[in-house]
């Protein structure tokens, strides 16, 4: 009784809680906005690391949104159809389809034709293009960059404010005594705890489903979570239950279960 629940207490030591930010780890795009209810005291006004989850939209094969945008604009700039030099392309407008005459009757018609095609071949990039249509794979590797943006020093040294010590020290001045980074933080404790919950709960969704006889990857998620394991417990020891630590627990949904005593799956 004791042992279940002490079991009960420190949560599921794979899992843990599931948090907005890690079911959106399923489909790989950005967690939708959370609501503040008239009871919930806990929200803050300041807004979350990283980049904004209401705007930022990742596509597949390395493609963003304003490479997509930037080829599809040239793409129809090159492609449409010219204007003859004998047609007057004030005139198309104004006039009914009777009162033209055959040459501006073609063009029109060229026109109508462009456009459909072109937005039919809009929508098949934007389909091609979309992490719907991916492999699992894609999908994690948008996971890591969505970690790293999110976790990432480079970003959060701007929000979050430095751990507790003994002297008094701003946010400004802690900035000022640091080196800048040359580029994105991609091996803090925070990054690589986030990457391995990733991967934790795809290899445990699969595993739940189709791969119920996989020894090999059972091994294999036993290796992970005492990974992330050993990070956490680190990360704690490091920060003293700072600003990363409460931040890095909130958003994964990271239980005691997942950082203290001995895991058994």
């Amino acid at each position: 009784m004791l042992k279940k629940e002490r079991a009960a207490a420190l949560g599921d030591p794979v899992r843990g809680i599931t948090t907005p930010f890690v079911q959106s780890f399923d489909s790989a795009l950005p967690a939708p906005p959370q609501i503040a209810t008239r009871n919930d005291t806990t929200t803050s006004q300041q807004p979350p690391p990283g980049p904004d989850a209401s705007s930022e939209q990742y596509l597949n094969y390395f493609l963003k949104q304003q490479e997509l945008q930037n080829a599809i604009s040239r793409t129809e700039k090159l492609l449409e159809p010219m204007v003859p030099q004998e047609v007057d392309a004030t005139s198309l407008t104004g006039p009914e389809q009777s009162e033209l005459n055959e040459q501006q009757r073609r063009y029109l018609d060229k026109r109508q034709a462009f456009d459909q095609g072109h937005a039919a071949s809009t929508e098949a990039l934007r389909r091609i293009a979309s992490l719907a249509n991916g492999s699992s794979k894609d999908r994690l590797r948008v996971n890591i960059q969505r970690c790293i943006d999110t976790f990432g020093r480079h970003n959060t040294d701007k929000v979050l404010p430095p751990k507790a010590s003994g002297a008094a020290t701003t946010l400004a001045q802690t900035q000022l005594q640091k080196t800048p980074r040359a580029g994105p933080d991609t091996g803090s404790s925070e990054v690589q705890a986030a990457v391995l919950t990733a991967k934790i709960r795809t290899l445990a969704d699969f595993l739940e489903t189709r791969g119920k006889t996989d020894k090999v990857n059972k091994r294999n998620l036993r290796l992970l979570v005492h990974k992330r394991q050993k990070l956490l417990n680190y990360l704690k020891r490091r920060e003293r239950g700072g600003p990363r630590w409460q931040n890095l627990i909130e958003t994964l949904g990271l239980t005691p279960g997942t950082y203290e005593g001995e895991i058994s799956l």
